[in-house]
């Protein structure tokens, strides 16, 4: 989108939000000039923005974004130390905690092994892991099933299971509601291998 003919202010806002993820530049244009209708909206947002970059940083326990250190989880002595789920983001840590299911604890990893990213284990929080390891009986590895994230999963898996260390995947397959007609053969197949007796 060519934005020649706005002010240059107006233009660098369209610029930073076309930045956004899934914000193209017509979405950019149009949420900017919303945001010039409604200073009152625009302000709010502005100060919550700084807001989470002044106060939010990752927990020195389980890397998890947080307001306090250590988190809420990792300071809890209701949950269950001794089962630990790796996931990729910060934002999975969100999605599993609305299931009220899992008791255990987290490790966020800020991301998938990608050797076509250059993102090894390096650029990775395993060795924050490998550190909190102590009094561990079960690891789930709850990365996307992706070629990136099922690397991630059996590269943690070689490392963890020598120490003796049970280390499981969660299940993939079909989504509740979903239909088998429109499903990949690969979920299918997934599907299938983590079925369960009822």
């Amino acid at each position: 989108m060519d934005f020649l003919n706005y002010p240059q202010p107006l233009a660098d806002l369209i610029a930073g939000l076309s930045r956004l993820p899934g914000i193209g530049p017509k979405t950019a244009g149009r949420l900017a000039f919303y945001l010039l209708q409604q200073p009152q909206i625009a302000e709010s947002l502005a100060d919550a923005i700084q807001n989470a970059l002044t106060n939010i940083r990752e927990c020195s326990v389980c890397c998890n974004y947080t307001d306090q250190d250590p988190c809420s989880i990792c300071s809890s002595d209701k949950r269950d130390s001794s089962l630990l789920c790796i996931v990729e983001q910060p934002r999975d840590v969100a999605s599993l905690e609305k299931t009220r299911e899992f008791k255990g604890r987290y490790h966020v990893l800020h991301g998938v092994i990608s050797p076509l990213e250059g993102i090894g284990p390096e650029q990775l929080t395993v060795q924050q892991l490998l550190k909190r390891l102590d009094g561990v009986q079960e690891v789930i590895m709850a990365m996307n099933p992706t070629v990136e994230g099922e690397a991630t999963a059996m590269y943690l898996s070689k490392i963890l299971k020598p120490m003796g260390i049970k280390v499981t995947r969660i299940a993939h397959g079909l989504p509740v509601g979903g239909d088998l007609e429109y499903a990949d053969e690969v979920t299918i197949a997934r599907a299938l291998e983590g079925r369960r007796q009822l």
